[in-house]
Parts: structure tokens; C-alpha cells; sequence
């Protein structure tokens, strides 16, 4: 049983059909999950989702506007159905999809049609008319966690402040030539991808979702996927339905490298609220180093140049 198993309890207490539940009466299975507990529950003969939010979450997720996003996402037909949640405290109990795999890198490598299927979810998603609340502000979001991260003990990693001047023409670029706003995942790890047994992706985990340029979350993804050429190709022809514009292929690019600037910080208040996931001081440097390497390479500003 897991150590929270009464959080799990109490939770599933709030669902008529599960009044007078006990530990007994549980079956639970720990996913992936990097800031908080995810737990599959099974029990009455039903099978259910059920998340613990991570310590020091709230300094960053607003689970009102994180409650309301899931719900909207179930609407577009590209997420489980939320069965019920306490939006005060972020935890949730949703509909399981069983059976289906949780995607990893490894899982969108060894399946030719997984980007495609990503690809044509990610589209269902930002082309569904859904209104998200809150608005992704890339930059507004990079001063944020600045500002967290000042209030902490943790060192940036060498050379951080410079390559946030170096992307001033970038910002100057995106706002000159805006896109419209879709509803976005905005934190697409493979791992928040799940594909069922009739080859249909379905995506979870809204806590970072928000009004945004859709087309970061196809540029995250690909990063998070460590996609090559070629699935960086099958995902964009299933998600346009058609070849990408160079304009278009160049705001993927550019937004590679910002999503890397912006989880650089995220990994450093991980670190330093001593999140025991894994080790974030070596992902925030991981993550730097990857964006610096794209940004300085001899194409980057042709692309920035290619969106105007």
C-alpha cells in the first residue's frame, strides 16, 4: 500500500460508490509522475485515476484554472473525463483508460505511428474551440521563476542570464508576428501521452495548460520525444494534414529552444525544493545546455528571421 494510502481514501470517499471504502477493498499502482503521486486505483470493479499533488506545487500551479482546463479538455474529446477534484488542493480522481500504454521516447521510437497519432491529437486539441483559462506567457513565466528561484538557495548554470538576453530578438520577433491563441497542453512530455488499443492518442496532466501559440506544444513534445527528422516530419504532416510552411517550421524550431530556457528554471525549483524524482540539477543542465547548443548553431537566426 502506498505511504498516502489514506489520502487515496479519503478522496475516493467523495464518489457515492465507494462510501465505506478500506485499504482492504484496494488494489493501487504508482505512474510515472515527476512532482507528484499518481496512483491507478482499482476496487469495486471499477479502475480510476487517483493524484496526490507534489509538495510545493502551489508555489507554481493554480488548481482552480488546472481543474477547469481538464474539464474542458475531456469536452474536446482529447482527455479522460474528470470524476470529480477539490480545486482548492489539486487532488483529482479521473476516468482510467484501460487498456492503453503510456507513451515514452522509447515507445514513440518503436511505433512508426505514434507521432502522427500525437500529431493528430495535438490538433483535435488546439482546433477544438475550447477556451482555456490563463494565457502561456513564455516570458512573463521565464520572470516568474526567476523570481521564485531568487528567494531560493540554488546557483543558475553558467552562462543562463546571457542566453536570456541573447533571446530578446526572439521575443521581439514572436510578439511582432503573432499566431492565434489555442488551447494548449503546454507541457507535453511523452509521458502525458497515452495511446489505446485502437491506435488513438489521448493526453493527461493540465496543470501547465493555458491559452498559448499551439505550435509550442509540437515543438515540446518533439524535444521531450528527442524526436529525429523523420518523426519530426510525421508528426507535423498529421497535425497540418499537410507540409509545414517553412514559417511554420521555423517557429517549431525557435520554440525548441524556449521551451529548454523555460524548463531549465522549472528543473532548478525542483532541485531546490529538493524534489526526490529524480536528479533535477543534472536535468536543468541537460535542459541549458540543449538550448544554448540550438540557439548559438548557425541557423538559429534564420529562423527567426523565417517567422517575419
Amino acid at each position: 500500500m502506498p505511504e498516502n494510502i489514506n489520502a487515496v481514501l479519503e478522496a475516493l470517499q467523495n464518489l457515492p460508490e465507494f462510501n465505506g471504502l478500506t485499504q482492504d477493498d484496494l488494489v493501487t499502482t504508482r505512474l510515472g509522475g515527476l512532482t507528484n503521486l499518481v496512483y491507478r486505483v482499482e476496487a469495486r470493479d471499477q479502475k480510476l485515476i487517483v493524484r496526490i499533488p507534489g509538495a510545493g506545487t502551489d508555489e507554481f500551479i493554480d488548481r482552480r484554472v488546472e481543474l477547469h482546463n481538464a474539464r474542458a479538455a475531456a469536452e474536446a474529446g482529447v482527455s479522460p473525463r474528470v470524476l470529480w477534484a477539490d480545486g482548492a488542493t489539486g487532488v483529482m480522481i479521473s476516468q482510467c483508460l484501460d487498456p492503453a500504454e503510456t507513451m515514452t521516447p522509447e515507445r514513440f521510437a518503436a511505433n512508426p505511428d505514434a507521432c502522427a497519432a500525437a500529431g493528430r491529437v495535438l490538433a483535435k486539441l488546439h482546433n477544438s474551440g475550447q477556451t482555456f483559462e490563463f494565457r502561456f506567457e513564455l516570458f512573463a513565466m521565464i520572470d516568474e521563476y526567476l523570481e521564485i528561484l531568487a528567494g531560493k538557495t540554488v546557483s543558475m548554470p553558467d552562462g543562463y542570464h546571457d542566453i536570456v538576453a541573447a533571446a530578446e530578438p526572439v521575443r521581439k520577433a514572436l510578439i511582432a508576428h503573432p499566431t492565434p491563441l489555442a488551447p494548449s497542453h503546454c507541457d507535453p512530455l511523452c509521458e502525458n501521452f497515452l495511446l489505446d488499443e485502437s491506435g488513438v492518442m489521448w493526453m493527461v496532466d493540465w496543470e501547465y495548460s493555458g491559452m498559448n501559440d499551439p505550435l509550442w506544444d509540437v515543438a515540446d513534445l518533439s524535444v521531450e520525444g528527442g524526436f529525429d527528422a523523420a518523426q519530426d516530419a510525421a508528426m507535423l504532416q498529421a497535425y497540418f494534414g499537410r507540409t509545414p510552411t517553412r514559417a511554420e517550421t521555423a517557429r517549431v524550431v525557435i520554440y525548441k529552444a524556449m521551451c529548454d530556457l523555460l524548463w531549465t528554471l522549472w528543473g532548478l525549483i525542483q532541485h531546490a525544493n529538493n524534489n526526490p524524482a529524480e536528479d533535477f540539477r543534472a536535468y536543468a543542465n541537460t535542459r541549458f545546455e540543449r538550448c544554448k547548443s540550438l540557439m548559438q548553431s548557425a541557423e538559429f537566426d534564420a529562423h527567426v528571421k523565417a517567422i517575419s
